[in-house]
């Protein structure tokens, strides 16, 4: 996962059955944050910002990645749209601007 940034679009990972991609998801997270080699960030847009949020299962694993020392955003247009700004409970907002530097920079892994 090293120089890699990880865009997580979605509250779920692949379509289908929304409680089955979000414990999809939350196995993804999991296996991540135990991981040696971290990604160089993480950045939310669309639904994913959900995922910082205390109803998401990925919000846990979301916020002990954040604490290891991992980059965490969360897309500020997104998280206006969605009202969640005060829900969120790590990572910080982060315009479009700032992905557009990382993605410059790093491979963007896409989570949809």
């Amino acid at each position: 996962m090293k120089n890699k940034v990880i865009l997580v679009s979605s509250n779920q990972l692949g379509k289908g059955d929304e409680a089955l991609g979000e414990g999809v998801l939350e196995t993804f997270f999991t296996i991540l944050k135990q991981r040696e080699d971290k990604p160089e960030a993480i950045f939310l847009m669309n639904t994913g910002v959900y995922t910082l949020t205390e109803n998401s299962l990925v919000s846990v694993h979301l916020k002990e990645i954040h604490e290891s020392g991992v980059p965490v955003y969360a897309c500020k247009t997104c998280v206006d749209h969605y009202e969640v700004e005060q829900k969120l409970i790590s990572g910080e907002i982060s315009g479009m601007g700032h992905f557009i530097d990382l993605a410059s920079k790093h491979e963007v892994l896409t989570i949809a």
